[in-house]
């Protein structure tokens, strides 16, 4: 069967089957709609976590990443991860026991203050507002390619199926929706790197893959062998160390804690029936989360061999070494169409060149006149790996109904999380308490609707590849909400002056350095400084700054504490009581 019939026939019954879901389990109350009534199972749970978690960023774009940036790249796949396990020990059983609907509620009823609630709501929209522009270029990528339509058509359309089946579902809706999805994005994931493996190395577990020998019988070591082709064709090893260790250190460290500070992941533990539940929910999530990211290095270190073993197809600077662009296979075009790979002959020989800064003298006795491969999205990397190794047009349109399934779960738990900071943190908790359950409701998906047009304009110009924009979030998160839950619960002395000042410290400093080399919302020529590793701060990458922005918070809360009036004493009970583990299973909700 063609492949684009078949690509419609996979994506248009995933579509089908997530679209009756929402539609069965349509949110009726409020409960249902924030956090589907607290009945979850904790298994399903965290399956419905793992697809929440696994966005465009992590089926899309990390992939992508490690393609191009190799070992650098594996601070996502440790940062990702290990935000886990701090949010089952530290966040998760706690907030759960509170048993509140949202992170802002919470830190509103804490810290005694509306306006601690108020500036919570802000830190929780920057973060996810920015969190979803990510999803938002996820989604345009595999709609654009699966459509075969330009980028921005293609996103528009993915924004409309978002705005179906999220509006209506609510917190019920999404999650078993999520659960669905979540199947197909694994299945998705793996099938192709199984695949793949086999092609390359014989083995068909991708992990193993990774660290075995070639199956052309040459006995050299897949990443030897990659190693070995970045440097010939004048790229950075794909094993070496590009960035600083402080840097890499940072980058970290705030998508751990940017990881256990997010709202809408957070959100996913309020959805349980029992406390301890939560932290089974947590530990059921990493195993779903880890058998993606243990095969996400493979799958970006294949696409990276494949790609470039597909263009330089003989020696390098030989007369025939180098692809004839009237012979470029059908993924090639058919990824041009969407604008996101773009070539140009710039010396006029009708074949491609593709290589790095490490051979421009070599390159200029060749007579090229520079990288003839002007733009390779890091983000169609993942997508495009099964065309590029010739795999079977079914494989490649499950990939595509996979990618769009990973960024349309993520999209609709932060468009909730947005949505509930607005209806019922803003609204029904400060502005209009009056307001019925039914208003409330309606309040919210209006707002779920305008922060889907919001995220989807900004995404049309993303400051960076999907899984980059993510790590900007995560800094965000990492340096506003985070250590106001962690002095919340763990710090009984910390007052509602301390906790406002550190909020708006961390959230302002990270935005001010994310602003000053991305861009004022992102607009190109913004920035006032060019984001390269020259200009940043003692080398400390936009991404990475939220760990310092966290500690400022921490720092500012502490400080400000302790010159001012200490919490009312039932706070700091409350506080006390968080904590107790005793008879934790029968906490009655709030």
């Amino acid at each position: 069967m063609e492949l684009k019939t078949l690509t419609f026939l996979v994506v248009g019954a995933t579509f089908a089957l997530y679209i009756w879901i929402a539609i069965k389990a349509r949110a009726i109350t409020t409960s249902d709609f924030y956090v589907a009534g607290k009945g979850i199972h904790p298994i399903l749970n965290g399956m419905a976590t793992g697809a929440d978690w696994m966005s465009a960023a992590s089926f899309i774009s990390m992939a992508g990443l490690i393609a191009f940036k190799g070992y650098d790249a594996s601070v996502y796949l440790m940062g990702w991860t290990g935000g886990y396990v701090l949010l089952a020990m530290l966040l998760a059983p706690y907030l759960r026991k509170y048993g509140k609907f949202t992170v802002p509620e919470f830190i509103g009823d804490r810290f005694y203050s509306n306006t601690a609630r108020m500036v919570a709501i802000i830190c929780l929209i920057t973060a996810s507002i920015t969190y979803v522009i990510g999803q938002m270029k996820g989604i345009g990528v595999a709609f654009s390619r699966f459509l075969e339509v330009d980028f921005a058509t293609g996103l528009f359309a993915g924004m409309a199926i978002v705005f179906i089946y999220a509006v209506f579902g609510g917190m019920k809706g999404i999650t078993y929706t999520q659960i669905a999805q979540y199947c197909v994005l694994i299945f998705a994931y793996t099938v192709p790197a199984i695949f793949i493996s086999l092609q390359l190395t014989g083995n068909p577990i991708p992990q193993l893959g990774l660290g075995s020998t070639m199956a052309d019988g040459s006995g050299m070591y897949l990443l030897d062998k990659l190693d070995l082709i970045c440097q010939d064709l004048g790229f950075a090893q794909f094993t070496a160390q590009k960035s600083s260790t402080l840097n890499i250190f940072l980058l970290t460290m705030s998508l751990m804690i940017g990881t256990a500070g997010l709202p809408h992941v957070i959100t996913r533990f309020f959805t349980v029936p029992k406390v301890r539940d939560a932290r089974s929910s947590a530990g059921w999530a990493l195993v779903f989360i880890a058998i993606l990211y243990t095969t996400a290095p493979a799958v970006g270190a294949m696409a990276r061999l494949n790609l470039m073993e597909t263009i330089q197809t003989g020696e390098i600077g030989a007369p025939e070494g180098n692809l004839a662009y009237a012979e470029v296979p059908s993924w090639f075009t058919n990824w041009e169409n969407t604008g996101l790979l773009e070539f140009e002959d710039k010396n006029n020989d009708g074949r491609i060149q593709y290589y790095g800064p490490g051979i421009a003298d070599e390159a200029e006795r060749y007579g090229w006149q520079g990288n003839e491969m002007v733009k390779v999205d890091r983000d169609i990397m993942v997508l495009a790996n099964p065309e590029i190794a010739g795999l079977p047009n079914w494989v490649i349109a499950l990939v595509a109904a996979g990618g769009i399934a990973a960024a349309l779960s993520t999209a609709a738990g932060l468009l909730l999380a947005i949505s509930s900071a607005i209806s019922h943190d803003l609204l029904k908790g400060i502005f209009m308490p009056q307001i019925n359950e039914k208003q409330e409701l309606l309040a919210s998906r209006l707002a779920m609707a305008g922060a889907i047009v919001v995220a989807g304009l900004l995404g049309l110009n993303p400051p960076g590849f999907a899984a980059q924009v993510v790590a900007l979030a995560f800094g965000l998160a990492a340096s506003s909400i985070f250590p106001a839950l962690m002095l919340g619960i763990f710090a009984k002395s910390v007052n509602n002056k301390g906790a406002i000042s550190g909020m708006l410290t961390g959230l302002g400093t990270t935005v001010i350095y994310i602003f000053w080399f991305k861009g004022w919302l992102f607009i190109p020529g913004t920035a006032m400084a060019p984001d390269n590793a020259a200009n940043w701060w003692f080398g400390i990458s936009p991404e990475s700054f939220g760990a310092v922005g966290a500690l400022f918070n921490f720092l500012v809360a502490l400080i400000v504490s302790g010159f001012t009036t200490p919490p009312p004493e039932h706070i700091q009970h409350l506080v006390e009581d968080i904590r107790v583990p005793r008879g934790a299973d029968l906490a009655v909700d709030h």
